[in-house]
């Protein structure tokens, strides 16, 4: 009788089975560990995160019409004159083809540009 398949074996099986097309998904791991200088370093997105995050591209139909849909967004934070590396460009390069929001900003003010959120007591167009 063959044992069966470890939580480890089914997470890689469908991350590599369903992660293609326009889906994407990563494992995120989570935790916490104590670096060489003593100090607490906590990685992952957040307690109780999934074990697999990722982008489904959706095309938006008659069905779907009045419904909110979620979109993924990424923003990279960089100082004025920073520049984002291949892989950062080549993440959100994937998150924009995908349909979501992806942009390098260097202030609270491009941010809110890329996410189109105007200022409190602003008027929308």
């Amino acid at each position: 009788m063959a044992s069966s398949p470890s939580e480890h074996q089914i997470q890689q099986r469908i991350r590599l089975a369903c992660g293609r097309g326009p889906v994407r998904l990563w494992r995120n791991n989570t935790g916490a560990l104590v670096d060489r200088q003593g100090r607490l370093v906590r990685f992952g997105l957040c307690r109780g995160s999934s074990d697999l995050i990722g982008l489904r591209s959706l095309q938006v139909t008659e069905a779907l019409v009045g419904q909110r849909i979620a979109q993924f967004v990424a923003l990279e934070i960089k100082a004025p004159g920073g520049a984002a590396s291949p892989e950062q460009r080549a993440f959100l390069r994937l998150v924009q083809e995908l349909g979501g929001v992806a942009a390098v900003c260097c202030s609270i003010e491009q941010a809110r540009v890329v996410l189109d959120l105007r200022p409190a007591g602003e008027p929308s167009e």
